[in-house]
C-alpha cells in the first residue's frame, strides 16, 4: 500500500513511518520539519541526539534495506503543492501526524495559540480539501487525542466517539402534537477541550464528520492517550533511527519526563495534589494502532470510524510514587500552570483495538527502568532549566516549579 505519513519526522510521526515501511508499505513522510524549528525557538533539543532526515533515510536503506520517500512540504500553506503531489504519486491512505501536538506550548501565549489554531486547522482543512479535488478514494487516518472529551466520565466510560442518547418528543414527524415518546439516536459524544491544542482537535472532529457526510471520505480518527516510552522495534535498529526524547515543560509528557527527572536527580515535578487522571499508551502499541487501523479502513458513506487509542489509566501522583520507589527519586508537589480540576475520574472503553488484535503494553517496571537508563544515558545533554512547566493557561496560574529551583 502507498502510504503518505504526515509529520513523519516527529515523535509519533517518526516510529510510524518505520513501523509502516517495515511491514511492506510504500512510503512518503511529507514535513516541514517544523518541529525542529520549534526546538530552536524554546531553546531546548531532545534529549536524545536526533539526526537528521538524510542521515535517517541512510540508516533506514542500511538495516531494512527500503527506501523512505521524503517531500519538504508544508500541508497548512502549500494547498496547490500537496494537491498535485497526491495527484502524482495516487496514494492509498494517508496519516496526518502534521499538527502541533503540545498542549503546554499551545498556551505559551498569542503567538503560540495563534500557531497551533492556523497550523493544526488549515493543515486537515487542506488534506480533505485535497483528497476530495484529487477524485481519489484516500483512507484517511488522523492522530486526534482523548483530550477532545476533557477528563471527566459523567458517571460512564467515555464511549468510542458516539453516544447513545434518548430524547423525549412531543411531535411526530410532520410536527403534530402526539403523546410524548422516547426518540434514540447517536451524537459524537461532547466535547471539552482543555487547552488550545485540544480545541483544534475538536475542530478536525468536525470537518471529519462533515467531510464523511457530504464528500463520503473514509476517514479513521484516533483519540490517543498520553505516549509513554521512547523505543519501537525499528528505532532501536541503529542509534541514527532513535525517536525523540522530550522532556522540557512544553512537549515532555509526564511520564518520560519523570524518569528523565529521576535519572538527572531532579525532583519528580507533581502538578497540585496530582489528583489528575490521564488515559496512557506505550509508543510500541500506538504504531500497532496505527496498523490496525490501516487494514480496517471505513466503507465510502460510513461516518467517521473513531477508535479511543488508550491502553491504561493512571492517577499522575501514583505514577510518581512508582518512580520514586524504583529509582529513588524525591516528589515535590508544584503548582499547577493548567487551568483544571486537580481530582477527576476517567474511565474509557477501548474495545474496537482489543477486538482487532491489539496485546496492550502495560506499566511494568523493566520497561520504566529501561526509559529510564536512555535518560542516564544522555543525561548531560539535559538543561535542567528547561524542565519545569513554566507556559500558564490564565494569569491565576503558576509555574511548576520546586522550592528553591527557580
Amino acid at each position: 500500500m502507498k502510504i503518505f505519513v504526515l509529520g513523519g519526522d516527529g515523535f509519533c510521526g517518526w516510529p510510524a513511518a518505520l513501523h509502516l515501511s517495515a511491514i511492506g508499505h510504500d512510503i512518503t513522510i511529507v514535513d516541514n520539519f517544523s518541529r525542529r524549528v520549534i526546538d530552536e525557538e524554546l531553546g531546548v533539543q531532545s534529549l536524545t541526539p536526533i539526526r537528521s532526515m538524510v542521515e535517517r533515510k541512510k540508516a533506514w536503506k542500511e538495516v531494512s534495506g527500503k527506501d523512505l520517500n521524503v517531500v519538504t512540504l508544508n500541508v497548512a500553506k502549500e494547498y496547490d503543492r500537496f494537491l498535485k503531489l497526491l495527484i502524482d504519486e495516487r496514494p492509498d491512505a494517508i496519516i496526518h501526524f502534521a499538527e502541533q501536538r503540545a498542549a503546554p506550548y499551545s498556551m505559551k501565549g498569542s503567538k503560540q495559540k495563534r500557531y497551533t489554531v492556523d497550523n493544526n486547522t488549515n493543515a486537515t482543512s487542506n488534506t480533505l480539501c485535497a483528497i476530495v479535488e484529487s477524485g481519489l478514494d484516500i483512507h484517511l487516518v488522523h492522530l486526534g487525542t482523548m483530550g477532545v472529551y476533557g477528563y471527566g466520565t459523567a458517571g460512564m466510560k467515555i464511549p468510542e466517539g458516539y453516544l447513545d442518547i434518548q430524547v423525549m418528543s412531543d411531535e411526530d414527524e410532520h410536527g403534530n402534537q402526539v403523546e410524548p415518546h422516547p426518540i434514540e439516536t447517536q451524537i459524537l459524544y461532547p466535547t471539552n477541550p482543555g487547552s488550545i491544542y485540544h480545541m483544534t482537535k475538536v475542530l478536525d472532529q468536525t470537518l471529519f464528520a462533515y467531510y464523511a457526510k457530504n464528500d463520503s471520505l473514509r476517514i479513521t480518527d484516533l483519540h490517543q492517550g498520553i505516549i509513554w516510552g521512547t523505543h519501537t522495534e525499528e528505532t532501536q535498529l541503529d542509534d541514527r533511527l532513535i525517536n525523540r526524547f522530550d522532556y522540557d515543560g512544553d512537549y515532555g509528557t509526564v511520564l518520560n519526563r519523570f524518569l528523565m527527572q529521576a535519572a538527572v536527580g531532579y525532583p519528580l515535578t507533581v502538578h497540585g495534589t496530582g489528583g489528575q487522571t490521564r488515559a496512557f499508551i506505550h509508543l510500541q502499541d500506538s504504531v500497532r494502532c496505527i496498523e490496525l487501523a490501516i487494514n480496517n479502513p471505513p466503507q465510502r458513506g460510513d461516518r467517521v470510524k473513531i477508535f479511543n487509542q488508550m491502553t491504561e489509566t493512571h492517577r499522575v501522583r501514583d505514577l510518581a510514587a512508582l518512580v520514586s520507589k524504583l529509582t529513588g527519586a524525591k516528589i515535590a508537589n508544584v503548582p499547577d500552570p493548567r487551568n483544571e480540576a486537580q481530582e477527576n475520574e476517567l474511565h474509557v472503553k477501548n474495545d474496537n483495538f482489543l477486538a482487532l488484535g491489539l496485546n496492550p503494553t502495560t506499566l511494568s517496571e523493566g520497561l520504566l527502568m529501561e526509559i529510564n537508563e536512555i535518560a542516564m544515558k544522555y543525561k548531560d545533554r539535559a538543561d535542567l532549566s528547561k524542565i519545569p512547566a513554566r507556559s500558564l493557561w490564565t494569569k491565576n496560574q503558576k509555574a511548576g516549579v520546586p522550592d528553591n529551583l527557580d
